[in-house]
């Protein structure tokens, strides 16, 4: 995937993944991408449920719970309460670290 831009770095989308799992493994690029929609609804499921998820090679993904906090507007400096919040996590698996 080229771009124009030497300074933008290309976006790789679902159907991108789809298309090279589909070529390696000679199925149908519909077929990849159901299963990688499938997969991401999976994994939201599972993070909604408060589960962790540990992917080997690629990370750890988990819902983290973000307690209630002050904070500033700083166009006017006002204080203003941020409501608490729960935040998906993600920790890089050692061998993914090592590819990059």
């Amino acid at each position: 995937m080229a771009t124009k831009d030497p300074t933008k770095q290309p976006v790789v989308t679902l159907k991108h993944l789809a298309a090279e799992l589909g070529a390696k493994h000679t199925i149908s690029k519909r077929v990849a991408t159901e299963i990688l929609t499938d997969l991401v609804a999976l994994i939201a499921k599972n993070l909604k449920k408060g589960n962790k998820l540990r992917m080997t090679g690629f990370g750890i993904l988990q819902v983290r719970k973000r307690p209630a906090r002050m904070g500033r507007n700083p166009a006017t400096g006002e204080a203003i309460k941020i409501k608490a919040s729960r935040k998906v996590a993600f920790r890089a698996a050692k061998d993914l670290k090592e590819a990059v």
